[in-house]
């Protein structure tokens, strides 16, 4: 049997466990003790897509094992595995390890065959985009990230969570967004197209040192700069930096002075799509957009955002009836499943057999209309049901599936 990633054994898990194995590193192993005094412990297994949580008890054959585990070490795991009581964690059973060796660890590393190709394709339609910039300045600015912060850069998620969230997620992160700047350029002559694409790639530049993963391992640290700065900040310092990079060239920055617009006036405008592109004040911003490029640049990174939100969501969310998901935050509701597209062909001479024949409105699913009954429970005077009060918490992961509460805060989702 070959192993899977941690997105398929969630996608493949149903209410009846099924012997499966994969390989991934253990982040964490920590011994905890329930509200009656029992040790447990809370195993967190990761690879280049997902985190699995894990908890084991101590009346099972697996307690003694979570003792020998090692943090930061690569495991093949092999046992059987389930939907747990509450139908959205993973309930393994009867699992054993097996350390995995450098070659197998580095393969685990890379992710999979499809990601590693993902990655690889993104990341070199960066390299073509920049190339393909008009302007002299811009253009050597990209290049000279990408040259000294390329390695670091494919390392690094786009988000510690909700988007993006995994090693190279940045990676995709920009391609997608560069790929849709382009395009929106097209619809839109007005914006400048090459600082447009530039403040793509550096929107999220600060992120090289707030979200970067470990050279060798899934674990994303935090650290004190990120922690009193932030990535906004940290990166209006990178692109200050690079551009005094540049300029230290006697010969390029006499060639720079005549140009027009005038080269500190590009530098001041890509510096405020890095400052502005979460849109609002509320959401860390310290101004609002205040050019066409840099509006547009907020609504293509919130559109990426959200797509990848719905993407991962259909793949983990568990389904709670026909077409309908649980909720995955920090989406507003539950996930409905999209209106597949048209594949067949209309018009003169289109044949009548590739038509699907349409459904009777009376066979379709009928809109439901509440008996007298139900009407009175739904009135203001019932309230719906709420978890019960010695409800076992739940894991960050469980969490996103709940239902929006009325005063839930708006989460910033960049």
């Amino acid at each position: 049997m070959d192993a899977v990633t941690l997105r398929e054994l969630k996608q493949q898990a149903g209410a009846v466990s099924a012997h499966c194995r994969f390989h991934a590193q253990l982040e964490k192993c920590r011994q905890k003790t329930t509200k009656t005094g029992n040790p447990f412990y809370e195993v967190i297994f990761a690879d280049a897509e997902e985190n699995l949580v894990l908890r084991v008890w101590n009346n099972t054959p697996m307690f003694d094992t979570c003792a020998q585990l090692s943090a930061r070490t690569f495991y093949e795991v092999s046992g059987e595995f389930g939907l747990g009581n509450d139908g959205r964690s993973i309930d393994g059973k009867n699992w054993t390890v097996r350390a995995l060796d450098e070659t197998e660890s580095a393969e685990v590393l890379a992710g999979s065959g499809a990601l590693r190709e993902k990655q690889e394709v993104d990341y070199q339609f960066l390299v073509d985009s920049i190339d393909q910039l008009g302007d002299p300045r811009l253009n050597a600015l990209g290049k000279l990230f990408l040259e000294q912060f390329g390695d670091r850069l494919r390392r690094t998620g786009a988000a510690r969570d909700y988007h993006h969230a995994r090693r190279g997620g940045l990676v995709e992160h920009v391609a997608q967004m560069m790929r849709t700047a382009i395009q929106v350029c097209e619809a839109y002559p007005m914006l400048n197209r090459d600082l447009l694409v530039t403040g793509v790639l550096f929107h999220d530049v600060g992120k090289l040192w707030e979200n970067a993963y470990q050279e060798s391992g899934f674990t994303m640290p935090y650290t004190e700069i990120s922690e009193l700065i932030g990535h906004i900040p940290l990166g209006m310092e990178i692109v200050n930096k690079l551009w005094r990079t540049l300029q230290e060239d006697e010969e390029r920055s006499a060639a720079w002075a005549h140009l027009e617009p005038a080269s500190d006036r590009v530098r001041l405008h890509l510096l405020h799509l890095i400052v502005s592109h979460h849109g609002e004040l509320e959401f860390g911003s310290p101004v609002v957009p205040k050019t066409p490029e840099a509006q547009a640049l907020h609504y293509i990174d919130n559109l990426d955002a959200k797509m990848e939100m719905f993407d991962r969501g259909y793949q983990v969310a568990g389904e709670l009836a026909r077409n309908v998901y649980e909720r995955v935050r920090p989406l507003p509701g539950r996930l409905v499943a999209p209106l597949p597209k048209w594949e067949g062909s209309w018009g003169a001479g289109a044949s009548s057999e590739a038509a699907e024949e349409p459904v009777p409105l009376a066979e379709a699913d009928p809109v439901p209309v509440p008996e007298p009954e139900d009407r009175a429970a739904n009135s203001p005077e019932v309230s719906e049901a709420t978890d019960p009060p010695d409800a076992p918490p739940t894991s960050p992961e469980e969490s996103r599936a709940e239902e929006p509460r009325a005063d839930e805060p708006r989460p910033d989702p960049f």
